[in-house]
């Protein structure tokens, strides 16, 4: 069941019925100032602030049948009617019972607490509950402290007063009882109200183990029924012919402390393919089941950002957006001679000129003569790009990068294939990157991105044999350097910002180009041995349908023998043999989308055996696969995203962003596209146990891995407690 959020005051009650409006006075001024003459106000204000005590919406009391409670519960209305009955006032009696001087009335008494008070913990609903120990006899002032300390409690208050008490304050004769509703009905004497204070007592801390599931049965106001009370009519409650059950629940549970908590952990484990943050476990049961039976929406963006992500499969050349490539080709710009500026609008006017580009604008930019001194024409090609960028409108740059290519989905099953995904990176990556002049501004907006989306680890992949042909080894520690110069941790060990993300590369080689690859894998191997913390591994990359050959293989061996960490894409689109190549002959540590792994059940069982990684990447498996996806009718007749399937297989898997700016996506809008994407969704637990795997699958030496898991975990545990007492589910 659920309720509206409210607060409520909950009161045991006997013989002396003033208890209730001494602290009703203190804690809804607004509704009685009873202590608006006392000597102590300002102190009394600050201590009500100071605990952010709020004033109750409801006024529940527990108490008993007998003779006294009667008259009590008479001068109790009383003074209700004459402050206009403010609120609901609900009464419950513990039927048959009076002065509570047998065991039975005791039980019957302290059963009728504990239920009262665990329904108004669910009614409650995120406002808070108050209780007062002032009323009644000792006993169920114990009763209701022992009912507080197991459902939780805002506070515990009490009032204290002089003995003997004075005269005037405490009705002894007739008359006075007469007169005592009304005295209590409006602000006492300053003499009279100096003689009562109220004080807090304590607070109550909801006991996690209610919250753990016995035999499919939860301790709530379902099992242990006790009926809401009609307004300003006491309802007599008779105990159960079964007796006081929930107490001797409570009592059970609290004797099987250690067995249940393990019971549950062990439960918890049982339901989990990969473990979760350690940290996590420490988490009290109910908010564990809030986070595994919460399904992610976009109302978990922010919670979603602000957790440390790692993404282990994001291209170098397709990180930055619209505004970051402009921002790159004004620093290209400053490094233009200022008499080569007018040939270059030149060279790139016919595009400058229309709305709509040929297709085969990118490859004819390329093919125009290069200068001198520049042979493989990097640096003019990324001159041109760059006054490219800065002088078309947003209108043509929008349309011939992205809108040309709409609808983006199963691109690869359209009239211009593979190319159409990548049409929105044809400005930046290799058409930027080969000119010096592009690596500050570029890391500076990774190292912003990266911040941006609470990326705590980043695996850049690229190729920098297209960025810098002569010496692509040259390009990675230019990257380096540029990234550290920008505020990344590029290397192990302290760094003077905490928060700064961990970069490293990935050298993506191209299966298309065997002659190209054996020097490619020579100058990795070189570059890892001369900055071990940034070159992290390979990757390879290209058409998956082309065979990987005995070629292929011995242009590998020097990076088999450096020990190099691999990925592979495969899988994307391609037969699951394609995967089994990838594992079995490159040795792959991690696979790039590997979609069709589940149509090989053998391989993916060797996949979860050996903790062979995939690297999801949602929307450009959609953009370039074709998936469903609920956002977009026009893919409802598409297959169904595999993830829920790996899932199931136990296999480990992370979400990565491929090519967020081509995707325009972050790792948080690939949580929340997954989520969308994966039958019967994600919920928030699945998509922390995620967010893990990345890590434990990160390209670093064992020992800097732990740590940084480790690190992330504590900030993973402050985070999700904080977000979950803010009620951010």
């Amino acid at each position: 069941m659920s309720f509206t959020p409210k607060n409520i005051l909950l009161c045991t009650l006997g013989a002396s019925w003033a208890v209730i409006p001494e602290i009703m006075g203190w804690l809804a001024p607004q509704v009685l100032d009873l202590y608006a003459h006392h000597p102590q106000r300002t102190a009394l204000d600050a201590l009500r602030a100071q605990h952010q005590l709020q004033a109750p919406d409801e006024l529940w009391i527990c108490t008993t049948q007998g003779a006294q409670t009667q008259a009590s519960l008479a001068g109790l209305h009383a003074w209700w009617q004459l402050l206009g009955a403010p609120l609901p006032l609900r009464i419950w009696a513990a039927a048959g019972t009076d002065q509570l001087a047998s065991q039975a009335e005791c039980s019957h008494i302290r059963e009728l607490i504990l239920r009262t008070t665990l329904l108004a913990s669910e009614q409650v609903a995120g406002g808070q509950l108050v209780l007062s120990l002032a009323g009644g006899r000792k006993t169920m002032s114990a009763d209701l402290q022992t009912a507080g300390s197991q459902f939780g409690a805002k506070a515990w208050l009490h009032v204290v007063s002089p003995e003997p008490s004075p005269p005037g304050l405490f009705a002894r004769t007739a008359d006075e009882k007469a007169e005592q509703p009304r005295l209590m009905a409006q602000a006492l004497s300053a003499d009279l109200a100096a003689c009562i204070t109220p004080l807090i007592a304590g607070t109550g801390t909801r006991n996690e183990l209610l919250d753990i599931v016995i035999d499919g049965q939860r301790i709530d106001s379902t099992r242990f029924a006790l009926p809401l009370a009609n307004p300003g009519q006491a309802q007599a409650w008779q105990l159960p012919a079964q007796g006081d059950t929930l107490y001797r629940e409570l009592l059970q549970r609290q004797t099987q402390s250690s067995q249940l908590m393990g019971n549950f952990l062990a439960q918890l484990a049982q339901t989990e393919h990969h473990d979760n943050w350690r940290s996590l476990y420490r988490l009290p049961p109910a908010q564990i089941e809030r986070l595994r039976h919460t399904p992610l929406t976009p109302a978990h963006a922010d919670w979603l950002t602000a957790l440390p992500k790692a993404d282990l499969h994001r291209h170098l050349g397709g990180c930055l957006g619209l505004d970051d490539q402009r921002q790159v080709a004004e620093h290209i710009r400053r490094n233009i001679a200022q008499e080569n500026r007018l040939q270059l609008l030149a060279d790139v006017s016919w595009l400058l000129s229309e709305d709509e580009w040929p297709w085969d604008w990118p490859a004819r930019l390329a093919a125009l003569p290069p200068q001198p001194g520049d042979p493989a024409g990097a640096l003019l090609r990324a001159e041109r790009c760059a006054t490219l960028l800065r002088n078309a409108s947003d209108a043509q740059l929008q349309h011939n990068l992205y809108g040309v290519t709409e609808p983006r989905i199963a691109l690869k099953t359209s009239v211009h294939g593979f190319a159409a995904f990548e049409r929105p990176g044809e400005l930046s990556g290799s058409a930027l990157l080969g000119h010096p002049a592009a690596l500050a501004p570029y890391a500076q907006a990774i190292v912003a991105q990266a911040h941006a989306e609470g990326l705590a680890y980043l695996e850049l992949r690229g190729s920098p044999q297209k960025y810098r042909p002569q010496d692509p080894a040259s390009f990675v520690r230019d990257l380096q350097t540029a990234l550290r110069n920008a505020g990344a941790q590029v290397q192990a060990g302290k760094h003077p910002n905490p928060g700064a993300p961990r970069i490293g590369f990935v050298w993506i080689l191209d299966r298309r180009t065997p002659e190209l690859l054996q020097k490619a894998v020579l100058s990795a191997v070189d570059l890892k041995a001369l900055a071990p913390d940034f070159m992290l591994g390979l990757d390879v990359a290209g058409d998956e349908a082309q065979a990987i050959t005995s070629g292929l293989l011995a242009a590998f061996a020097p990076a088999f023998e450096a020990c190099l960490p691999i990925t592979i894409h495969a899988g994307e689109g391609e037969a699951a043999s394609n995967i089994w190549q990838a594992a079995y002959h490159l040795h792959a540590d991690r696979i790039g989308h590997g979609l069709t792994l589940a149509d090989h059940p053998l391989l993916a069982a060797r996949f979860r055996d050996r903790g062979i990684c995939l690297e999801l990447c949602p929307s450009s498996n959609r953009e370039v696969v074709g998936f469903a996806d609920p956002a977009d009718p026009q893919t409802a007749k598409l297959p169904g995203y595999p993830l829920r399937t790996f899932m199931h297989m136990g296999l480990p898997l992370t979400l990565c962003t491929d090519n967020p700016a081509i995707s325009r996506t972050t790792l948080a809008a690939e949580y929340l596209a997954a989520a969308r994407m994966t039958e019967d969704g994600l919920s928030q637990w699945e998509a922390l146990t995620l967010m893990r795997q990345a890590y434990v699958h990160a390209f670093l030496p064992s020992a800097e891995r732990e740590t940084l898991i480790k690190r992330v975990d504590a900030q993973v545990f402050a985070l999700v407690s904080e977000f979950d007492q803010n009620a951010i589910f």
